[in-house]
């Protein structure tokens, strides 16, 4: 083996025991009890680009919903912590700090946050990342709360206490009794503890024939039903609660239920251990309702679509026609009318889009896209129709993003119409491209009124609109909804970030399929 050969063993070598260390390190995060983000301080906003196991799990975000946000989503509308501007100082500082601060889930539940951050600096000395690591310090921030309330006298605490939970039952006895919605309450072996009078009106069964009796022996078995089996045996001991799981049964008596279901196991001290809460909601007919809304947005869709052909044709001929007339009035009508036949023609298509996406019919033609191309190239499309606008765009990703382009198009010409129709008297319209970990990030900011927190929570719900947009701007709230779901499709998210008077940002992020090549001459 010649010299040469040896170096290039000793250097595979090396690359190797490398390469294992990165694995090693990724697990060790992973693993940590902790939850652990790494921030991008050289692109805008200081992104997240990299989140552990835990971090997901605190927050109840996953991966793709937490990649290319600012850490501060964690704070919601909760803004005015003094924490927050420690934070922020120290990250311009590019110090490191140690906060507590209110965070919230996804699902909205609050919970206290022990963060600590600290900076990672370049060979130059300049900060290029920060790592942030979080702790759930809700039960010890209640410990102290409830250490601090027991300086006052136990023994009146104590009464107190005992008369509250006393009128607690009462009141809570007489609202599951005439509450609309079943309620159902199991042991740790699923027997039936006790039951509301809405459950035993629904199902058609007696409190004898029901209290005292398992669950999935209810009613000549009837209840046994494979998916509530798997909620109560296999999801809820390790998801608790579990949130609106639907449930499809046929009864023998009753028919077909499609019921849905959250649970909730409840631990008590003792022999009361390990009760389990089931509501029940019918949502039977509300299925069939929107079964039938979405049979006859398809068909009448359809049905629209063969007499508009017909007569965008017929105006195609009558402005050939009009080429050859002096009256220009005749040839301006033409033209409107061949502008309101296409405005009629794209929004007969948004309908259709509505009823694919919920019927789960709508097909992605997936293959190799250009990503910066797609945002460019609809820039300049929107540019030469709204002259009036200029939209400018920053930053590139460099990236190929596996999608069905004709829908990412489309997400993106919504995105940037809405941006210019919304903010009628502003005419800047600001688009960004950036890579962050392994996604693409394009974002679109606009300077028009904005959108409040009420909005922001529905605004990608099909056939919503805002109160004061519908007074102001006519639609049928059909564009975002697709654009979200297109975007969810392709396993990227979708999100707004606004103030009400300060304009609004949306955002989308789509997963990266390769780095793009760039050839030379």
């Amino acid at each position: 083996m010649t010299k040469n050969d040896s170096n290039i063993a000793q250097l595979k070598q090396h690359l190797h025991r490398k390469s294992n260390d990165l694995d090693l390190y990724l697990k060790a995060l992973n693993s940590a009890y902790s939850g652990i983000i790494i921030t991008d301080n050289t692109q805008y906003d200081n992104p997240i680009i990299y989140c552990n196991k835990a971090f997901e799990t605190i927050s109840g975000y996953s991966h793709n919903e937490i990649i290319g946000h600012n850490c501060r989503f964690l704070q919601g509308q909760d803004r005015s912590q003094p924490e927050r501007q420690l934070l922020k100082d120290s990250i311009a500082r590019g110090e490191e700090c140690k906060i507590e601060i209110r965070n919230y889930r996804k699902d909205g539940s609050f919970f206290w946050n022990e963060l600590f951050i600290s900076p990672v600096k370049n060979d130059e000395g300049y900060v290029t990342h920060f790592i942030g690591v979080q702790n759930d310090i809700s039960a010890r921030k209640k410990s102290e709360h409830e250490l601090r309330e027991e300086k006052n006298s136990v023994e009146l605490k104590i009464q107190q206490r005992t008369k509250e939970l006393k009128d607690k039952e009462v009141f809570l006895s007489s609202i599951i009794e005439t509450v609309r919605e079943s309620l159902v309450v199991l042991d740790a072996n699923y027997i039936v503890l006790s039951a509301n009078k809405h459950f035993l009106n629904s199902f058609k069964v007696s409190s004898e024939e029901t209290v005292g009796t398992p669950l999935f022996e209810l009613g000549n078995h009837q209840w046994d039903i494979a998916t509530l089996r798997e909620l109560l045996t296999d999801i809820l001991p390790t998801n608790n609660p579990v949130v609106d799981y639907e449930v499809d049964h046929v009864f023998p008596h009753i028919g077909r239920k499609v019921m849905l279901l959250n649970a909730y196991r409840i631990e008590f001290e003792g022999h009361y251990k390990d009760r389990i809460l089931i509501a029940i909601e019918d949502i039977t007919e509300k299925k069939e309702l929107d079964r039938r809304k979405d049979d006859f947005l398809s068909i009448a869709s359809h049905e629209l679509k063969t007499p508009l052909t017909t007569i965008k044709g017929l105006v195609q001929i009558l402005q050939r026609i009009g080429t050859d007339n002096d009256n220009t009035k005749f040839v301006s009508t033409l033209d409107k009318m061949s502008s309101y036949i296409d405005r009629l023609n794209l929004l007969i298509t948004r309908l259709l889009d509505t009823s694919k996406i919920q019927s789960g019919n709508i097909e992605l033609h997936m293959e190799p896209i250009d990503i910066d191309r797609v945002v460019r190239e609809a820039i300049e499309s929107i540019n030469y129709a709204t002259p009036g606008h200029n939209i400018t765009l920053v930053g590139s990703s460099e990236a190929i993003v596996e999608g069905d382009e004709a829908q990412i198009i489309q997400v993106v010409n919504n995105l940037l119409s809405n941006a210019i129709k919304y903010s009628p008297d502003h005419n800047q319209v600001e688009v960004s491209i950036s890579k962050v970990a392994s996604f693409v990030k394009v974002s679109i900011r606009d300077y028009g009124m904005g959108i409040s927190y009420h909005d922001k929570q529905k605004i990608f719900e099909r056939f919503y609109r805002a109160s004061h947009i519908q007074k102001k701007f006519p639609g049928l709230g059909i564009g975002l909804y697709v654009s979200h779901e297109i975007i969810s499709n392709h396993q990227g998210t979708l999100w707004v970030e606004s103030e009400v008077g300060e304009g609004a940002t949306f955002n989308f992020t789509l997963p990266i399929k390769q780095k793009k090549e760039i050839h030379g001459d």
